[in-house]
């Protein structure tokens, strides 16, 4: 077992030797990582990762060679070994509450809840007194991106000792109303709270922007440099896109609907190929409170969209802000029709309608507003991932809607794009050219696995003609992204969370996280029989407690048809199921995980340009019996590349339901292996890398997040004590943290 003080496991036994792999893009990849290729594209620094450590033999004769003809030309030397990606021993399970990495490598904190970004910012106590968040991390690190600087402080795309962390705070660890980690005796629990303790909380959330550093060999952040900043709830946001002055945005704070207040319950993120930061507005819906009457005060439309959305009439808010005081701050959160205007420009009853968009951040420069993207469609964003820039060609976005039953998503630009914008002098005007305008889709996935995207937009006949809401304009379609998807009968999916593109195919990946409304013999509107693109449901045992539905999630991905990103029709297949090794081969355990390779609800997800391999990141309830959340690493193949399978259900009237489903190439311990697992209670989330691939920056979300309140006062009651136990900071209460991995030899993650 690990040192509390330790973040490296023990060395695990390795099996170093090579084989060689099946996948083609492991092939690939490694052939790009040959010495010889490596100098002829001037890679040295790579080239010295990856010799560095190694004996190279002479290339001078010695007294005994041969004297060789004096025509011949001398003999070159022999090229290196080529890197071979996923050599690392794979990380076993563990319950510890600590995080655990492979033989070899490091993991240190850099930056947890509460650290200062100024000067005059006290050092964080972690007791409950800490104040000042507007200029302290924030709370449940997500999604983030590195941003380059050069050693003048200028962007780079190149620069790897020096840069901005851009990252997403999703919220806040609580317990009957209150934030417990962040008060001094847990926080208030009934109503109406104290606005002391909302200011805290409210504080908390949003998006950081902090400068690293690395000196020698070790990382850390920047106090008051230039480029720190926080994004909370409260930061002046400007609206773009289609929805920019439409009268479903008219609030008190922006009676011309082309502002909101802040940014909400941020979780997976984007970058773009201009240099800016994109975060996916999540589940911000409970943020917001309804009076019991409110049905009867609004007109038809907003009541369906409200409920479509999650806020019936009588709808409580997750941490009571709205009880805090009359300021406009706090009444912002009911949002409730109170006022008499017929616009809603003296209440707050629009106010959700400037949420749940994908917003904007220059991390590079803090003078340009952070632009909420309406033409990116209104749901619970996850990430937003571009397809393959290419000149001439518009740019393609790639997102998923995170809740049960919901949907998938593209943007496809109506600006062709242009290789000069790259490094553009405005970023924030740059986004209004690619995200303001072009046309967005919702997938419908079919039995045989192929697919349509599915223009939302007015022009579409079933829009116009859907009787369960009369959509008036483009806006109207954007905001209610959800209603449109329903409109065209998109596909429902199993929790669409990250996704990412493949950078040697195109590809693209989604996790689809689980389902508990799966089921064989649906009952209700909200439960679904298992298809093609969905094809699991089945009761998984943690401990006594049967968990139904989809449990273990999988990992779904498409092949653009003709026309690359704008194309309206794809194949499909499951590259992963979720599952634990040990479960039924033939009805859960599609893929054949093995002990180093199982996994349970996937969430984050990314592919790192340094070695294009295919980071999964888990945020799960389901195997945390057995295991704490946990990283992988893939090499995956392409869609097409496994077989179809049928599984087969009895169904209660005594009849079978079969269900086809693609299956992708089983993974092999060369293609897929366990990497990381953190500390109890938390979500592994968020990850970015240095550009020579030599840094990982990784996020522990809520470590001990099932600590009760009653135990707040007694540390050793805490479910997790990370990072203190870790040798990072005061006090024993759990922090969400950034953490930095490097490999001990200097070389590149993942190798």
């Amino acid at each position: 077992m690990n040192k509390p003080n330790d973040l490296t496991p023990a060395v695990i036994a390795a099996d170093d030797t090579d084989s060689t792999s099946s996948n083609h893009f492991n092939a690939v990849l490694s052939a790009r990582l040959s010495r010889r290729n490596m100098l002829r594209g001037g890679f040295a620094t790579a080239a010295t990762a990856v010799l560095g450590g190694m004996g190279l033999a002479g290339c001078g004769g010695s007294d005994d060679d041969p004297v060789m003809p004096p025509t011949t030309s001398p003999t070159p030397p022999a090229p290196a070994p080529a890197e071979k990606l996923l050599g690392f021993a794979a990380v076993p399970k563990s319950l510890a509450d600590s995080v655990s990495v492979p033989a070899g490598y490091t993991a240190t904190v850099l930056y947890a809840l509460g650290d200062p970004l100024r000067a005059s910012t006290p050092a964080y106590k972690n007791d409950g007194t800490d104040a000042d968040f507007d200029n302290r991390a924030g709370d449940h690190h997500d999604g983030m991106e590195f941003f380059a600087l050069s050693a003048t402080g200028t962007p780079s795309t190149t620069a790897s000792d020096r840069g901005v962390l851009a990252m997403n705070h999703e919220a806040t660890t609580d317990e009957k109303l209150s934030s417990h980690f962040l008060h001094a005796n847990g926080g208030t629990t009934s109503l109406p709270r104290p606005a002391a303790e909302v200011d805290k909380e409210v504080a908390v959330h949003g998006i950081s922007v902090v400068e690293v550093k690395k000196t020698g060999t070790t990382w850390a952040t920047v106090t008051d440099s230039t480029f720190n900043r926080r994004i909370t709830p409260l930061t002046d946001v400007e609206i773009g896109g289609p929805a920019r002055g439409s009268a479903l945005l008219v609030t008190k704070y922006s009676p011309d609907g082309t502002r909101t207040r802040g940014t909400l319950n941020n979780c997976g993120n984007g970058r773009t190929p201009w240099g800016t930061y994109l975060s996916g507005e999540e589940n911000w819906s409970g943020y917001f409170a309804r009076s019991a009457t409110d049905d009867a005060a609004r007109d038809a439309k907003s009541v369906a969209s409200l409920r479509r959305y999650g806020r019936n009439q009588g709808a409580t808010s997750r941490h009571g802000w709205e009880t805090a005081g009359t300021d406009d701050k706090y009444q912002r959160w009911d949002i409730s029709k109170k006022g008499a205007s017929a616009n809603g420009s003296d209440d707050y009853r629009n106010e959700m309608n400037g949420q749940g968009y994908i917003i904007e951040v220059d991390a590079y420069d803090k003078t340009k507003p952070a632009k909420k993207r309406s033409a990116l469609g209104r749901f619970a964003h996850e990430s937003a991932a571009f397809g393959i820039a290419t000149a001439g060609q518009p740019l393609a976005v790639y997102m998923g809607d995170d809740s049960r039953n919901e949907y998938i998503y593209k943007f496809v630009s109506a600006a062709a794009w242009a290789a000069a914008d790259a490094t553009p002098t405005d970023r924030i005007a740059t986004g209004d050219k690619y995200l303001d305008s072009g046309k967005l889709y919702v997938a419908k996935l079919n039995a045989d696995g192929t697919g349509q995207w599915i223009e939302l937009s007015m022009d579409n006949p079933q829009i116009k003609a859907y009787a369960a809401y009369q959509f008036a304009d483009l806006a109207d379609v954007v905001v209610n992204a959800r209603l449109a998807a329903d409109a065209v009968g998109a596909t429902r999916m199993d929790r669409p969370e990250w996704c990412s593109v493949n950078p040697a195919n195109g590809e693209i990946y989604y996790t689809l996280t689980n389902n508990s409304n799966r089921n064989v013999n649906p009952s209700g509107s909200s439960q679904l029989a298992p298809d093609a693109a969905n094809p699991r449901a089945y009761t998984d045992m943690k401990g006594s407690s049967a968990q139904n539905g989809n449990p273990n999630g999988h990992i779904i991905r498409f092949k653009e048809g003709t026309g690359a990103g704008a194309a309206t029709t794809f194949q499909w297949d499951v590259y992963l199921f979720g599952a634990e090794s040990g479960a039924d081969a033939t009805k859960i355990n599609l893929s054949s995980l093995t002990a180093d390779q199982d996994f349970s609800s996937p969430d984050g997800l990314a592919f790192l340009k340094s070695t294009g391999i295919c980071w999964i990141q888990t945020d799960d309830g389901a195997y945390t019996d057995v295991t704490n959340c946990m990283m992988l690493a893939a090499l995956p193949g392409q869609v097409g590349d496994g077989a179809k399978t049928t599984l087969t259900y009895d169904k209660a009237d005594g009849s079978k339901l079969a269900v086809d489903t693609f299956v992708g190439k089983k993974a092999t311990p060369d293609t897929l292996k366990r990497f990381l697992v953190g500390p109890v209670g938390s979500e592994i989330t968020g990850i970015t890398e240095t550009p020579d691939g030599k840094a990982l920056f990784v996020n522990i979300q809520h470590p001990g997040e099932s600590t009760s309140l009653a135990n707040i006062a007694d540390p050793t009651k805490y479910t997790s004590q990370w990072p203190s136990n870790a040798g990072y900071g005061p006090g024993k209460r759990p922090r969400s943290a950034t953490i930095v991995i490097t490999k001990n030899d200097g070389g590149r993650i993942g190798t």
